[in-house]
């Protein structure tokens, strides 16, 4: 704590040193010679003319132009086909009614739930190398009646196995 008390007392002794003659001189002569307009601490005065960029605005421009092409919305869509069963055409439809039969196909589904490829298969016969994919999935085809209004719904697995011929060229 001595050490402290010391080292205060040292600090409140000190006082400032006056400034030298020579430089008390060379402040007055640096204010006489002093220019009339003074800088404002380096903020430049603004332009009174309008200069227009023309990089920045062809590059706004340009991304905006791609904004609008990514993001537009298109209004003239065709309107979406419902997947209709091979076997059901308008003209099997109506003859089908018309024999008093009530049962129309009008939808079939697929989802498919996996999807795995197998790797490269090499045939014993000594072709050509191919690759095996296999597919899992779930078909619904869905039948109603167009007097009652009812409908019947059947759903099964399907395994789909696709073999592509794979060129070494």
């Amino acid at each position: 704590m001595d050490d402290f008390t010391d080292l205060e007392a040292d600090l409140r002794r000190l006082r400032p040193v006056a400034p030298s003659e020579a430089l008390a001189t060379r402040v007055e002569r640096a204010l006489a010679e002093a220019p009339s307009t003074i800088p404002s601490a380096g903020i430049l005065p603004r332009r009174k003319t309008f200069r227009l960029n023309w990089l920045a605005l062809g590059l706004g421009l340009s991304g905006a132009t791609a904004f609008l092409f990514l993001a537009r919305t298109n209004v003239e869509r065709a309107p979406q086909k419902q997947p209709t069963m091979a076997a059901s055409s308008p003209a099997a439809s109506a003859n089908t009614i018309q024999r008093g039969e009530a049962l129309v196909p009008y939808g079939f589904t697929r989802v498919v739930y996996q999807t795995r490829d197998e790797g490269l298969l090499f045939p014993r016969n000594g072709d050509q190398p191919v690759r095996r994919r296999r597919a899992h999935s779930r078909e619904t085809l869905q039948w109603k009646d167009s007097r009652t209004g009812a409908s019947l719904r059947v759903s099964y697995p399907t395994e789909e196995v696709e073999i592509i011929p794979v060129s070494g060229q």
